[in-house]
């Protein structure tokens, strides 16, 4: 079968990897992708969904799967259902469970989901007037999309004031920030989950566990992620409630609101006292938890598409490798801020067991520059989760480039 993945970061290169580790796959190909994605896989630049349904069509094409959530959110699924394609992914109204922060917290609240307390604001004087009698820290969340940065933790009274104006009044996550999330702070540690769904039925994935701040101990801006590990041994006592309390009930909402869900449910997790709490859903792969947990899913991806596509996921035997896997990401300095593009990248003799997956990179008279914030992400897997995590750190020395960024204790967290 030939499979077109839609997408031009390291998640698509995973998932483009996966796709190509199945033996019934004959061929892949990335639209967009990158410069080093490229080096493995055809890269084409299809720039609307009439292209990609043409290319699909012409080069017969046997499914199209979504990666990112910009497209997702504005109906290329709706789109290429209509001219009859195979297409791994929500519609655009599902879509809104990640595309509406407000959407998706009303849905957890009707269906009785375990998430944290929240309030919605239009008006800037209404969350000016609400922050003043908050206890801190409290959580700002853009209610659009704003590529996984968009969530501020405000710890005084001060902050928020400052946070406010740059969300509600100087835009800073442009439209996205329009309408505000305030929700309260949940203490515990975080760990996250795939669903795999076919609108009516769902399999879940294996636990992994992001680390989204830029810095060590969880200092610093939030980013699209610095680093993953799975699987997250620790939140296995907690999958039956997690699968009872929180996907079935949420995909039953989904169904009810008259659109429900097939592909990739995002859950991302904070195990508190109290027991599990969703923090945010996502309507696709996470990124860069996609690079840890794609590579210990023994089942060929290609049979997951199909058990979607063919609404039957109930029928599927998830099956995983007994490893571990650890990623790190490489960032440009200045990241999540302003950074520098253009600078070229040296990339030393990899061990075998390590995969580097692209993601800010472009290539131009042969050699790989720099052209994002994350640069690329490095996994590895076995069975031993500590020496993995030295390993990883040990092959990210062989990566280089001016201003590197990367995050010193992926996987130094401890589960309390």
């Amino acid at each position: 079968m030939k499979i077109l993945v839609l997408g031009s970061g390291a998640r698509e290169h995973a998932i483009a990897q996966k796709f190509a580790d199945s033996d019934k796959v004959s061929k892949v190909v990335v639209s967009p992708g990158n410069g080093g994605i490229a080096r493995e896989f055809e890269c084409i630049e299809l720039s609307t969904f009439g292209k990609i349904a043409e290319f699909v069509q012409k080069n017969k094409i046997d499914i199209v799967f979504v990666g990112p959530e910009q497209p997702l959110s504005e109906g290329v699924v709706d789109f290429l259902e209509e001219e009859n394609i195979v297409v791994i992914g929500p519609s655009k109204k599902a879509s809104r469970i990640e595309s509406s922060k407000a959407y998706a917290k009303d849905l957890m609240k009707r269906y009785k989901v375990p998430t944290a307390e929240y309030q919605v604001f239009v008006e800037y004087q209404q969350a000016k007037d609400y922050i003043q009698s908050c206890s801190y820290p409290i959580v700002f969340k853009a209610d659009g999309l704003a590529a996984g940065k968009g969530v501020v933790i405000v710890n005084s009274l001060e902050e928020a004031e400052q946070e406010l104006k740059e969300f509600m009044l100087d835009s800073k996550f442009g439209s996205a920030g329009n309408s505000l999330v305030i929700e309260e702070f949940l203490q515990g540690w975080e760990t996250s989950v795939f669903a795999f769904c076919d609108g009516k039925n769902f399999k879940s994935t294996i636990f992994s566990m992001d680390h989204k701040q830029l810095f060590a101990g969880d200092k610093g801006p939030n980013t699209g992620g610095m680093g993953a590990v799975a699987p997250i041994i620790d939140a296995e006592k907690y999958r039956y409630q997690i699968d009872n309390e929180i996907f079935t009930p949420i995909l039953k909402g989904l169904q009810e609101d008259s659109c429900p869900f097939k592909g990739v449910l995002y859950c991302g997790l904070m195990i508190t006292e109290k027991g599990p709490k969703v923090i945010e859903f996502n309507c696709r792969f996470g990124d860069p938890e996609t690079q840890v947990v794609l590579p210990l899913m023994k089942t060929d991806l290609l049979d997951v598409c199909v058990a979607i596509a063919d609404e039957r996921i109930e029928e599927l035997d998830l099956l995983w490798e007994d490893k571990f896997a650890v990623n790190l990401v490489a960032a440009s300095g200045g990241y999540p801020g302003k950074y520098q593009k253009g600078i070229e990248i040296s990339i030393g003799n990899i061990s075998d067991n390590a995969k580097v997956y692209y993601a800010g990179v472009k290539e131009e008279n042969g050699k790989l520059l720099t052209n994002g914030g994350r640069v690329l992400g490095i996994t590895l897997t076995g069975y031993n989760r500590e020496t993995l995590i030295e390993e990883v750190y040990r092959e990210n020395e062989k990566i280089e480039f001016d201003g590197k960024v990367i995050r010193s204790d992926i996987g130094g967290r401890a589960n309390r």
